[in-house]
C-alpha cells in the first residue's frame, strides 16, 4: 500500500528591509534567502530609478506613501525581518521599519552588524 505523502512544512517568510539605493544588495539577499528555502517579501519598486509610474512628482509622492504602508503590511505577514545594510547603513525609512518590527515582536537579522 502506498505511503501517504506528507505536506512539506511551511517555509519561513522573511521580509527584506533596506535602502533601494542598494537595489543590487537587496536582490542578492533575495537570491540567498530564496536558495535557503525561505519565502521572500521585498520592496517591489525602486523609486530611485526612472519609471513612468513615478515620473510625475505628485505620483511619486503618493506612491511612496503607498509603498511605505505596504511594506509595513509585509512586515506583519513575515515571520522575520532581514535588514540589508551594506557598510552598516540604515536610512530613515529602514529605521522606521525596524522600529515597527520590534514593536510587534518580529525577530530581526542583519546582513552586517549595525
Amino acid at each position: 500500500m502506498p505511503q501517504p505523502i506528507s505536506a512539506p512544512a511551511r517555509p519561513t517568510i522573511v521580509v527584506l528591509c533596506g535602502s533601494t539605493a542598494r537595489w543590487d544588495k537587496l536582490a542578492e539577499a533575495n537570491l540567498y534567502e530564496t536558495a535557503a528555502g525561505r519565502v521572500v517579501l521585498a520592496p517591489g519598486c525602486n523609486l530611485k530609478e526612472p519609471h513612468p509610474l513615478w515620473a510625475d512628482q505628485q505620483q511619486a509622492d503618493r506612491l511612496k506613501q503607498l509603498l511605505d504602508t505596504l511594506h509595513l503590511r509585509k512586515i506583519d505577514m513575515a515571520d522575520e525581518v532581514l535588514v540589508v545594510n551594506p557598510d552598516g547603513y540604515i536610512g530613515a525609512s529602514t529605521a522606521r521599519e525596524i522600529d515597527y518590527a520590534r514593536s510587534i515582536g518580529k525577530p530581526i537579522r542583519y546582513t552586517e552588524r549595525p
